[in-house]
């Protein structure tokens, strides 16, 4: 599914059609928000956003996984598993494909052992039973099926809210009052835009802590781009950030092509995408997300073969903030939320 652009822009003709339903929505996302949560015997770290897609949540559920492991933490990822059709709880092997767990969950399975459940209580019990000693939960802010000791919401700096306003009428998933009443901190990625801004004036009021990180691109996968013209393609929620992640990097883009978030890719799409990039003596350059969502698939065996992946991970630009926060959910300081 595409974002509809006016989502991202000042609100207009259509996001005004859509107010009476994206009130509606919006004032039952709010109560959700408001409900208690079922806890369990071990802590809950949420990373949520505050819109539809596209915030870099899932990178930021690697990076504290990673944080927490350093500390001596056993972390087991939570997540819904979106786009695949298990319904779980089931544990994230190597040999599950994208459609049967979801693109996200490949990657932080290799990073953490990772629980894919819709049901998220289940899965809480899931991750207990796997040993872990605290939950990183991937998406879930807004469902309030268990208590969080730390909600962590994530912000993309460069496109923030959009005309912030609620699904369907916008990106949000909640109104922002509601979302920063639950949350304990507010984390921007990237350099902070107006829109960006409004949001972490917004959380400052509410004296909420507020982070800021960047997604940095894995520097040997750049190098070994270098020199070379790209035909750079993507499925994710802001295709744009991953072009504009290669030309940060020097990486020249000859071709530029944008897929749906979760694209599933068809063989004429990827015959295509391989007929031009022959066509222009190009190489072919993609997400680790589009290229997990290849495996499994033998019409896209071709593709994967020739796709190079740039892996990009998530830096805390104050580590000793984030660790504190990490620090006193482990203590089970926060009841909130």
């Amino acid at each position: 599914m595409r974002e509809p652009s006016f989502w991202w822009r000042d609100a207009g003709p259509l996001a005004h059609m859509l107010a009476p339903a994206a009130a509606l929505y919006g004032a039952v996302a709010a109560f959700r928000l408001t409900r208690a949560g079922r806890r369990p015997r071990i802590p809950v770290i949420c990373i949520g956003n505050l819109t539809v897609g596209g915030a870099g949540k899932t990178p930021a559920a690697i990076a504290v996984a990673r944080l927490l492991q350093d500390a001596g933490a056993r972390p087991v990822v939570l997540t819904r598993g979106y786009g695949g059709r298990l319904a779980g709880p089931v544990m994230v092997a190597p040999a599950h494909a994208a459609a049967e767990v979801g693109d996200e969950p490949l990657l932080l399975a290799r990073v953490a052992p990772t629980v894919v459940a819709r049901d998220r209580v289940a899965g809480a019990a899931a991750a207990e039973a796997a040993g872990a000693d605290v939950i990183v939960m991937d998406d879930g802010f807004q469902n309030p099926a268990l208590a969080k000791d730390l909600s962590l919401l994530v912000v993309d700096g460069r496109r923030g809210i959009g005309n912030g306003k609620v699904v369907p009428a916008g990106p949000m998933r909640a109104p922002l009052a509601a979302q920063l009443a639950r949350a304990r901190a507010l984390l921007v990625v990237g350099e902070a835009g107006d829109s960006a801004q409004r949001v972490v004036a917004a959380a400052r009021k509410r004296a909420l802590p507020v982070l800021t990180g960047r997604l940095e691109p894995d520097p040997a996968a750049l190098a070994a781009l270098a020199g070379r013209q790209v035909l750079a393609f993507a499925g994710i929620a802001d295709p744009e950030k991953f072009f504009a992640g290669l030309r940060a990097g020097g990486v020249a883009i000859a071709q530029a092509r944008s897929f749906a978030d979760h694209h599933v890719f068809t063989a004429a799409e990827a015959a295509a995408l391989i007929g031009s990039a022959d066509a222009g003596r190009l190489t072919l350059v993609t997400t680790e997300k589009d290229l997990a969502r290849m495996a499994g698939h033998a019409a896209l065996d071709a593709l994967a073969g020739r796709a190079t992946a740039l892996p990009v991970k998530l830096a805390f630009d104050d580590a000793r903030a984030i660790g504190a926060l990490l620090s006193q959910a482990l203590k089970r300081a926060s009841p909130i939320c």
